[in-house]
């Protein structure tokens, strides 16, 4: 368990039913999210639903970095995952209320799941000294006291908590080295994490519209709705999910790629989707009616914010820049005071067509990046390639657009990140 030979002789490590089920309970949680949300979205209401989010994501991503290092797929580890996701389950129940009386529940939850985690892990030296040591000791009694104090200082001991969580890994890098990661596990296990946060952007256009009337406006809001929804699917398993499969693969820091792209990053791609969601629960079912700041904030905003992830990932993965996508993150940015006033189907379609046209450049690129790789050095793609090619065209101009969008070093190779 404690070398990269035993992790690389082990073969392609897959995702288990265990953790499939475990995953049934985030879906429940993401929905909660979105629901607090939703019934206070100005800069406040997003502070206090992102504090929340984070011990919520943190409890996921430490059962599947446990799940990654580990055999799972036996009757004690499996029974771990259904104890921690129990505790998942419970800090969902908790989350309407986290600010009022379920903020106990919350917090005993979250040190419940951080305790199980570490017992599931206590053989290995050391686990006591980095994130999941910080989780029992810090970050999971940080949550039980806020939980027991009242509305004003809570949230403040929260985003402490969350803080020493985030920063665990950061703060523990050298210790990290350490660990084998499976590199084939690791992007299969947080792509499905981003589909659980796009499948609530289908919920937030699906509930609302089916207690509408459906006429012809509405269908062409939910129309438009989808296409965003689709368009975010699109630039991450598309472009994106097999540049980062790559960098994982062949990078030489693998705990820095874990860390900064999916740790980290996927925070952010799916608090943008979230955003989305909550943003088309408040469009989709009044297409004529104007819209107010704050839900035209979350559609535009968490999309820019999507976007703007994609410009961190590519950076940190490759040292090149996503020029289409940080250009249209700005574009996004730039519409939103114009678009306040607009009905919400004038909003929807408008950010529908920019992801469209966004995703039609990026295809362009990778087809033109595979069919000037043969003419040139291999794996020397154009700098201003996309994140990675799409799985459609030819098999000879994927596999040329792969070589030309995965590399983003001199010598042909993702090299290390560090």
């Amino acid at each position: 368990m404690g070398t990269a030979g035993e992790a690389q002789g082990a073969g392609e490590k897959r995702v288990t039913w265990a953790e499939l089920y475990f995953d049934l309970v985030f879906v429940f949680a993401i929905t909660q999210v979105s629901g607090l949300l939703h019934h206070q979205h100005d800069p406040t209401g997003l502070v206090r639903a992102l504090v929340v989010f984070v011990p919520v994501y943190w409890c996921w991503v430490g059962t599947t970095v446990q799940a990654n290092i580990r055999d799972v797929d036996n009757p004690r580890d499996r029974l771990g995952i259904l104890l921690v996701g129990l505790a998942g389950l419970f800090m969902a129940l908790a989350i309407p209320g986290a600010y009022g009386r379920r903020g106990l529940l919350l917090g005993a939850a979250y040190w419940l799941a951080r305790v199980v985690l570490l017992l599931l892990l206590v053989r290995i030296p050391g686990v006591w000294c980095g994130p999941y040591g910080v989780g029992v000791l810090v970050s999971g009694p940080l949550l039980l006291v806020g939980g027991l104090l009242p509305d004003g200082p809570r949230p403040a001991l929260w985003a402490v908590a969350a803080c020493c969580d985030l920063a665990a890994p950061l703060v523990f890098r050298r210790r990290l080295a350490q660990v084998a990661y499976h590199p084939a596990h690791m992007p299969e296990r947080f792509g499905l994490f981003l589909l659980l946060a796009l499948g609530e952007s289908i919920v937030g256009i699906g509930a609302p519209a089916a207690a509408a009337r459906l006429d012809a406006a509405e269908l062409a809001s939910v129309a438009a709705a989808f296409t965003i929804s689709a368009g975010l699917w699109w630039q991450y398993f598309v472009f994106a999910a097999d540049a980062m499969r790559h960098a994982v693969e062949v990078t030489d820091s693998r705990r820095d790629v874990v860390r900064r792209i999916f740790q980290y990053g996927h925070l952010a791609l799916a608090a943008g989707v979230i955003a989305v969601a909550v943003g088309f629960a408040e469009t989709v079912a009044g297409p004529r009616q104007a819209l107010g700041g704050g839900s035209v904030a979350l559609l535009y905003g968490g999309c820019a914010l999507y976007l703007l992830t994609f410009g961190y990932t590519r950076w940190m993965m490759f040292r090149q820049v996503s020029t289409t996508r940080i250009t249209a993150a700005v574009v996004v940015l730039g519409l939103l005071p114009a678009v306040v006033r607009l009905p919400a189907l004038a909003v929807l379609g408008t950010l529908a067509g920019l992801l469209v046209v966004l995703n039609a450049v990026e295809h362009a690129r990778v087809v033109r990046a595979a069919a000037a790789a043969p003419r040139t050095a291999p794996a020397a793609g154009p700098a201003g390639a996309p994140d990675a090619v799409p799985a459609e065209g030819p098999a000879g101009a994927a596999a040329a657009g792969s070589d030309a969008a995965a590399a983003g070093a001199p010598d042909g190779r993702a090299a290390s990140v560090e």
